[in-house]
């Protein structure tokens, strides 16, 4: 191997067997300027260990995209694709500005910065559960450094465009403060030690490993099929004080009165997306835009007892889409599987968008200026699912 990798810095609430290997640091070499076998090294490191860091990195978004691209030369246009920023009623609307010269680099963060990469002037919203969720933390308890997480989810359309492979996030200026406690506030008394503005990251494959059988059997026989236009659609609904999925409060927009959509460009994809390295498998869905579960029929000869929807099922009660994911997926967000990341100027973090969850964290003033550069693209090709080998071991 022609790259050094090393193990990151796990915080104290990490459980270090959960993290044999999700995540490494990559040492000594320059992502936007490396050689073609190293580039090599970097993406078979990545599809390994999901997460890579590299630290006290100068690049420019020219070179961002050309490593992005590097993981999928065919694809080409940032992954919620072209007309992000004209759609008003869409959810993302206000937290992306897409860099002139390279639209497919995204400025992401909070405050309002002046003359950067060809913006004259933009003003960052930082996301917030405080604009998301159905209840809040109280001012007092956020005065106390108290916050949550605010919307766990893959980076992808979901509608039209398949879902980048990878995605690059670039910290170009960070906020500085002192950590705080995220609070799951779901009843369990779960909190989190988090550093400010982190990004928190969860692995897809330990989302799926530690299901019991029963629920392994679902999820290997499951596709997930979306909203049109999802991020339009979950505008006006409120999220799970986890950021985990929506409450089932009916507020989510008509079909009828979203943008112009068609049946043959909604996404249906597999609960479970397989690794083109490893092959394992990760459960990978976005809770918050899932609409519909269609399960399969356990295979010939496989044992029923216990099992949950042997004769498969098409579940389209959104409440209860909603209620089986969560039960199949608020383990994986327990405290010691979160890596949330202590950013630093200049640090670059490359993750494995169909591998791992992902989410921002915590509360900033508007005078805590956050600058970074993200960027994912619209995959060539629709994620892989379980194979037949798969379906017989897991069903």
């Amino acid at each position: 191997m022609t790259i050094t990798l090393a193990l990151l810095p796990l915080p104290d609430s990490a459980e270090p067997s959960n993290f044999l290997t999700l995540g490494r640091e990559v040492k000594d070499v320059h992502p936007g300027n490396c050689t073609p076998e190293q580039l090599e090294d970097i993406k078979q490191a990545l599809y390994q260990h999901e997460i890579l860091l590299f630290r006290d990195v100068v690049l420019t978004p020219e070179q961002q995209l050309s490593l992005t691209k590097a993981f999928d030369p065919d694809s080409e246009i940032y992954g919620h694709g072209a007309k992000l920023e004209t759609e008003t009623s869409s959810i993302l609307h206000s937290a992306l500005h897409a860099i002139p010269r390279v639209p497919q680099v995204q400025l992401i963060g909070n405050g309002l910065i002046h003359n950067h990469e060809g913006l004259s002037n933009a003003r960052l919203n930082h996301s917030t559960h405080k604009t998301f969720h159905k209840t809040v933390v109280s001012l007092e308890d956020e005065a106390k450094g108290f916050t949550r997480f605010y919307r766990w989810h893959i980076d992808a359309a979901l509608y039209d465009l398949s879902p980048p492979k990878v995605t690059t996030l670039y910290a170009v200026r960070v906020p500085k403060g002192p950590n705080q406690t995220c609070r799951y506030d779901d009843g369990t008394g779960d909190e989190l030690d988090v550093p400010l503005a982190t990004t928190a990251f969860v692995s897809g494959q330990t989302m799926f490993q530690q299901l019991p059988p029963e629920l392994k059997s679902v999820a290997v026989r499951t596709k997930v099929k979306y909203a049109p236009h999802p991020y339009v659609w979950m505008a006006p609904a409120r999220a799970k004080p986890t950021g985990l999925g929506i409450e089932s409060d009916d507020l989510e927009s008509p079909f009828d009165q979203l943008p112009p959509w068609v049946e043959d460009k909604i996404k249906i994809h597999p609960m479970l997306w397989q690794n083109p390295v490893t092959r394992l498998l990760s459960f990978q869905v976005h809770p918050c835009c899932a609409t519909e579960l269609i399960i399969s029929p356990l295979p010939i000869n496989t044992a029923r007892e216990r099992a949950l929807y042997p004769d498969g099922a098409h579940i389209d009660d959104l409440k209860e889409v909603r209620n089986l994911l969560y039960r199949m997926q608020r383990p994986a967000i327990a405290p010691n599987l979160v890596y949330p990341h202590k950013w630093d100027e200049k640090d670059l973090i490359l993750f494995h968008n169909r591998g791992v969850l992902h989410t921002v964290v915590g509360t900033l003033r508007p005078d805590q200026v956050r600058v970074y550069h993200q960027c994912n693209l619209a995959a060539s090709e629709d994620p892989t699912g379980p194979t037949s080998e798969d379906i017989i071991q897991w069903a």
